[in-house]
């Protein structure tokens, strides 16, 4: 990816916890009627997450709704997404869960369990630890360059006082 797309999207990535697939997941999207504005919630069983990178990144997210299964696709880092909850976490051995589209009732179940309170903030504490050292990774890169530049630079300065050290001469 071109190192300016990528600072342009550094600017509208958002704090997201972790989601796989498998998981049971509870979206709050921001939903704008003529000029009234309201949340709206979307809880279901994410079937695929895409292979996007960073604003790109998408989840597929599917539920039962009066007997009709209803998918939807949040682009996680979107502006109209406000929070999104892992509510419950399934272990699966796949990527994408297709199969469960043909599945209802008991043999839709996955073996899952609850995130309780003290897992999500472990997650949330494990996601700000990340973040900061990908920001100090990301200023220590920067001085790097600086630093290389700095001895180019002098280099420079020098040739140019000595041109002008000749012209004077």
């Amino acid at each position: 990816m071109h190192p300016l797309i990528r600072e342009v999207q550094k600017k509208l990535l958002k704090k997201v916890p972790e989601v796989k697939t498998g998981y049971t997941v509870r979206i709050h999207q921001k939903i704008t009627e003529g000029s009234k504005e309201r949340i709206q919630q979307f809880e279901g069983l994410v079937i695929k997450v895409s292979s996007g990178e960073g604003v790109e990144r998408s989840i597929t997210i599917r539920k039962i709704v009066e007997g009709i299964g209803v998918e939807k696709v949040f682009p996680i880092h979107s502006p109209t997404i406000t929070k999104v909850e892992v509510k419950k976490k399934a272990s699966v051995r796949r990527s994408k869960l297709y199969y469960m589209r043909e599945r209802s009732g008991k043999s839709a179940r996955l073996s899952e369990h609850h995130v309780t309170d003290d897992e999500r903030a472990t997650e949330q504490a494990k996601m700000e630890a990340y973040i900061d050292e990908a920001v100090k990774a990301e200023e220590a890169r920067k001085k790097a360059e600086e630093s290389a530049k700095a001895p180019e630079e002098k280099v420079e300065a020098e040739v140019e006082t000595v041109k002008e050290e000749d012209k004077q001469a």
